[in-house]
């Protein structure tokens, strides 16, 4: 049965695992999508112990988003994670996460986290770094699982974690999506059903973009943008072809791994998703 703890002392008080510790951290309302990221964290440690944490940050919210009315649901994320294998789940108040308050020391994303979500939610990096370098000291994971969906958090997360040496392996988990594409996350509730019609262009975009990979950057960067573009209710943010180790704009003349990502408008709600692709590989 799983264990749920709100102090890092009632984390500290249970018995020590037998093997390798996983964390998955969420900001709770938990859906398909993060039962994947558990039960990669069950298979990968096996006989290990895995750690869901449940915080809704308050440093990542800017002052016109959603903080106040971001859906919390405790008692269902214990069920959602125990099902997917989960251990223990440890849902801190913001009390316990900043006891002096808002941090004055504060984990900056730097230039990495300047463009693409970074220019369209100024400081949200800031927050969600300090949040999860937090979370990692107060559950000491040996491993942690992140979904690739956020593709620009992962990048940073990995950064951070190798440029401070934080000693902990993440691990980044294939993206969830719907049976028609739609990318699974916690904010899709807020669409109604015209708007979750609306919001299959991104998934098309980005599957348009893979069918032009064998034409280059380019080419994939102006399918994805033509299929947002032609879209009805969706205002577009950005259509970013990147590479996944600095989030820079790929060139022309990419080679290795790429990350095609999207944000867009969708009523009052913003979406993000993304795909990986791999420019010059050979069929």
């Amino acid at each position: 049965m799983t264990e749920l703890v709100h102090t890092s002392r009632g984390l500290d008080a249970l018995p020590a695992a037998s093997g390798a510790r996983a964390v998955v951290m969420t900001m709770g309302a938990l859906h398909e999508g993060h039962a994947a990221l558990i039960r990669a964290a069950r298979e990968r440690v096996r006989d290990g112990q895995v750690v869901v944490t449940v915080f809704v940050n308050p440093l990542q919210f800017g002052p016109s988003e959603d903080f106040d009315r971001y859906p919390r649901t405790l008692e269902a994320d214990v069920k959602v994670a125990e099902k997917a294998g989960a251990d223990v789940v440890f849902a801190p108040g913001t009390d316990e996460v900043y006891p002096g308050g808002e941090p004055r020391v504060r984990i900056t994303a730097g230039p990495m986290g300047e463009g693409y979500e970074g220019a369209s939610r100024p400081g949200h990096f800031d927050g969600m770094l300090t949040v999860v370098a937090k979370l990692l000291h107060l559950t000491r994971p040996d491993i942690a699982f992140y979904g690739q969906k956020d593709a620009q958090q992962l990048a940073l997360i990995r950064r951070m974690v190798a440029d401070l040496d934080f000693g902990v392996e993440i691990v980044g988990v294939p993206t969830v999506r719907e049976p028609d594409g739609l990318a699974l996350s916690s904010r899709n509730r807020y669409l109604s059903d015209d708007e979750r019609r609306r919001a299959l262009a991104l998934s098309r975009a980005l599957f348009a973009g893979r069918d032009a990979l064998a034409d280059g950057p380019d080419a994939v960067r102006k399918a994805a943008r033509t299929v947002l573009d032609a879209a009805d209710g969706v205002a577009v943010d950005y259509v970013a072809l990147v590479d996944p180790a600095d989030f820079t704009e790929a060139a022309t003349g990419h080679t290795g791994p790429a990350v095609l990502a999207v944000a867009a408008g969708v009523g009052t709600t913003r979406l993000i998703d993304n795909i990986p692709l791999e420019f010059g590989v050979r069929p």
